[in-house]
């Protein structure tokens, strides 16, 4: 009979560390390049009207809608 449960020094065998460090560093590089998409619609849920429009017609119409160009005369 095994014992399921492992100390730490084992456990933390099953991943390395620079596996870790570079996951890490893939995720802060995902963070700062982020899709205009998922950019609009974050700034469209930060601001309630247009989250609640886009219930109704979707993100891309929200922000349309509440962010889209403006025009002045």
């Amino acid at each position: 009979f095994s014992d399921p449960f492992l100390n730490r020094r084992r456990a933390n065998d099953f991943i390395q560390a620079d596996t870790r460090l570079r996951a890490i560093t893939q995720e802060r590089i995902r963070e700062r390049s982020k899709a205009p998409q998922e950019h609009q619609r974050e700034l469209c849920e930060d601001y309630y009207p247009c989250e609640m429009y886009a219930f109704r017609h979707g993100y891309a119409a929200a922000y349309k809608h509440y962010f889209g160009r403006r025009r002045t005369k």
